[in-house]
């Protein structure tokens, strides 16, 4: 796969556009305008009220979106806003599968390395992906489930294998042979007492037992299966990682363009006071600002507050003490990713995903576990034996030996047999579908990927053009409102057309990387080659 690499603007384009404005909180806004339109003579109670309907909408709606002013430009910003909260859906409820009986849930936790330091850590991808790879709970409690499994693998084995046991014993026994019906004329029945040393040696061993090697066959693929799954964990791992690094990385974008908001809305309030108190605007101009003003700063403290959150998942995903302050250093900047061919891609997934290896693992120990099921009405062909040294004393002993062979022939089981056979059958069947529906579960992954990552691709470079757009129309309503040539109607409504394009893109570009990390799970690539993937290759 290739792609060609076509850098439109990244993150760093929101910082340099200033004047932007948060979308959340604009949906009021048009109303509230056209009230205040009709009530030049507005009095100081209803500009309270509008604060209050302001501050009502944001806290029962913190990512509602804003509908287009008439004559704006600018659109809805639902559909882009939705991918950010979808990231954070599968941030808190971690995405993709894997074949290991570990909770999905768990890859959201880990285990908490050291204590803060104190300081603020700068933290980047690759520092993030070492430290879940590492502390990740699902990651930990797999490889624990691959070592159970070798210990049931171990189990089994010992039954093909020699067993040897030693024993000593010290005997001391009176006897009354009276007791027993032994009553002998002139004779005395209690014999002793005496004492017995007995140093003895055991060996016992299955010479055939077929089902005992088909179980051991089926633990040793369970085993496999355990170790592949506990490798795909680790993609799971830097999905979810990933993940939550872009999130964080969206929310510190998000803040950037809004406080540059706050800003120009500041300057627009402070524009209007001035122009207010010289008598060349009316009241309405200044309360519009006030309130365009204050909305931004209510937009900044809720986006403070979700950045605060998915840092805190990201730490609890990696590993890092909750009260560790940490700074995001790398950026998520747009690289495209062209040329993706399905089919190619389904073909090397087959190859790399161990997920299905995994699977194909279980199908292996489902077969060996069946004929196991079956082998039981064979005869099981055995052999024990002990050595020891017995006498009264150490010094009064002499070797003795037993030496068994033994065939044992299964004649009246029948309802046992043919139930275990039903058993291992149904396992049997069970295994084969997982199996095939995994893998088309992998290809449907794939080609839903590949049509994300194109999608994203397009709302991108729809996303940069809309905050040119918008720019362009923003510049010139200031131009008009500072001319004196109109008032700051057309600034509000501009600069909430700016800040819906950023929105827009912000989203795009996390929905473009997150598509891109997600194709790179789907082939079973993520852990190795996730930056080839978030970079462009």
């Amino acid at each position: 796969m290739c792609c060609v690499s076509t850098p439109k603007a990244g993150l760093g384009t929101i910082r340099d556009m200033t004047q932007s404005k948060a979308a959340q909180s604009r949906s009021s806004a048009p109303l509230s305008r056209r009230f205040l339109a009709t009530n030049a003579a507005l009095p100081a109670f209803a500009l309270g009220i509008l604060f209050a309907s302001h501050a009502s909408a944001q806290q029962s709606s913190p990512t509602s979106t804003p509908v287009a002013t008439a004559g704006s430009g600018a659109t809805s910003t639902g559909a882009a806003s939705q991918q950010v909260a979808s990231g954070q859906s599968n941030l808190y409820n971690a995405s993709g599968s894997n074949g290991a009986t570990v909770d999905q849930n768990s890859f959201k936790g880990s285990l908490i390395d050291g204590k803060s330091t104190g300081t603020n850590l700068p933290l980047s991808i690759d520092d993030a992906m070492s430290r879940g790879l590492k502390q990740n709970l699902g990651l930990i409690l797999q490889g624990a489930s691959a070592q159970s499994a070798n210990g049931a693998r171990l189990e089994q084995l010992q039954q093909l294998l020699p067993t040897v046991s030693a024993q000593v014993s010290y005997t001391v026994e009176q006897v009354d042979l009276a007791a027993f019906g032994l009553k002998i004329p002139n004779f005395n029945p209690i014999i002793g007492p005496f004492q017995v040393f007995d140093f003895r040696a055991y060996l016992t061993q299955n010479l055939l037992n077929l089902t005992a090697l088909d179980q051991y066959i089926a633990s040793k693929h369970s085993f496999n299966a355990a170790k592949l799954s506990a490798v795909d964990a680790r993609d799971m791992v830097v999905l979810t990682v990933g993940n939550a690094y872009l999130l964080c990385v969206a929310d510190a974008a998000r803040i950037e363009a809004i406080n540059s908001a706050l800003k120009t809305a500041k300057l627009t309030y402070d524009q209007a006071v001035d122009q207010h108190s010289a008598g060349t605007a009316p009241r309405l101009d200044v309360l519009r600002a006030q309130v365009d003003y204050q909305s931004e700063q209510q937009n900044l403290i809720s986006s403070v507050n979700q950045l605060a959150k998915d840092k805190i998942a990201l730490a609890r995903a990696i590993g890092l003490p909750l009260d560790q302050e940490f700074t995001l250093t790398d950026t998520a900047p747009y690289q495209a990713l062209d040329h993706l061919d399905p089919n190619l891609s389904f073909d090397q997934a087959l190859k790399t995903r161990k997920d299905l290896a995994a699977a194909a693992e279980q199908v292996e120990s489902a077969q060996a576990t069946r004929k196991a099921a079956y082998a039981d009405r064979y005869p099981v062909l055995s052999a024990a034996g002990n050595f020891g040294d017995l006498g009264e004393t150490f010094g009064h002993s002499h070797g003795t030996y037993t030496a068994t062979g033994q065939v044992t022939v299964p004649v009246l089981q029948i309802v046992k047999d043919r139930g275990e056979q039903q058993v291992a059958n149904a396992s049997l069947e069970q295994s084969k579908a997982r199996l095939s529906d995994s893998t088309q579960q992998v290809n449907a992954d794939i080609r839903s990927s590949i049509l994300d990552i194109q999608s994203a691709a397009k709302l991108v470079e729809a996303a940069h053009s809309n905050v040119v757009l918008a720019t362009e129309a923003l510049s010139e309503a200031q131009q008009r409102y500072h001319a004196g040539v109109a008032d700051n109607l057309p600034v509000s409504q501009a600069q909430t057309s700016f800040e819906q394009a950023n929105d827009q893109y912000i989203s795009a570009l996390y929905q473009h990387n997150v598509a891109k990390l997600s194709l790179a799970r789907a082939l079973g690539v993520a852990q190795t080659n996730y930056k080839d993937y978030l970079g462009g290759k």
